[in-house]
């Protein structure tokens, strides 16, 4: 999966990707691959701001997954490279570690408005992330992260792929070609690319109950809940709100829709 970090398109496919590895996951591993976009816009430009915050506003109302475009009026990222740099630091400890990295940081900058390529904040992602902080800066300001990100450059180059997010499939025979899927589209489509891969009718596992999901994901938006439990958000805010009522979860409330926070049994 082509990314970006910075990307609200990238965040707003979260749903779909959570359910494709709830549904299929052990059918499939998912390699995230750094695209540079938005590294080299050129971020300085107050107009490119206005413009990023309308993208925003526009990609979190239409999505459900809520990204708030007056950071880039008030708290801009103003070094990309690091926020790059960091998800490939975070990755040295483990594919599974940079998926929870990759995440806070998302939640970090779209949810609370903060400045992700602030190297403090950065410092704070890889702890909630559950990361060796000092190894996670160490290995940010290592030749190890820049190769890595400079590999993931290359291979965005080589695939041809120009917008992001961009899912390429590919199978174990070697000679086949993958199959590049540009932008976002209704999870049926991501299914259909999945048994065209596998040749086969690959079985579709249910997802857990609501409780376990929670626990596992701990901060998820209504949206994602939605999407993974093919619920209307209605019928969500109602099965959410029996568990608040429960002290399962806290409710926080965003720009657009809702997150909730699982609460650690005391």
């Amino acid at each position: 999966m082509f990314i970006d970090p910075l990307c609200p398109e990238c965040w707003a496919l979260e749903p779909i990707i959570k359910k494709l590895r709830i549904e299929y996951g052990r059918y499939f591993s998912l390699k995230h691959v750094l695209s540079g976009r938005l590294a080299s816009l050129n971020l300085s430009n107050k107009k490119n701001y206005e413009n990023l915050a309308k993208v925003w506003e526009k990609t979190a109302s239409r999505s459900g997954m809520s990204c708030d475009g007056s950071l880039w009026l008030e708290n801009p990222v103003d070094a990309p490279y690091n926020v790059s740099l960091a998800l490939k630091a975070a990755e040295l400890q483990g594919r599974r570690a940079g998926i929870r990295f990759l995440r806070r940081m998302q939640e970090v900058l779209f949810l609370e408005k903060q400045n992700i390529s602030d190297l403090d904040v950065l410092e704070e992602c890889a702890k909630g992330a559950g990361l060796d902080v000092s190894e996670f800066v160490n290995d940010m300001h290592s030749e190890s992260a820049a190769k890595a990100f400079q590999c993931d450059l290359k291979i965005t180059t080589e695939m041809d792929v120009t917008e992001i997010p961009t899912l390429v499939f590919f199978n174990e025979n070697v000679e086949d070609e993958g199959i590049k899927i540009t932008g976002s589209y209704p999870y049926e489509v991501y299914v259909q690319i999945l048994e065209e891969m596998l040749s086969e009718k690959p079985e579709k596992a249910s997802p857990p109950s609501l409780e376990s999901f929670l626990k596992h994901f701990k901060f998820v938006a209504s949206k994602e809940i939605a999407v993974v439990y093919n619920m209307p958000i209605a019928q969500v805010e109602k099965e959410m709100k029996k568990l608040l009522l429960k002290h399962v979860v806290e409710q926080i409330p965003a720009k657009y829709g809702t997150f909730w926070r699982y609460l650690e049994e005391e």
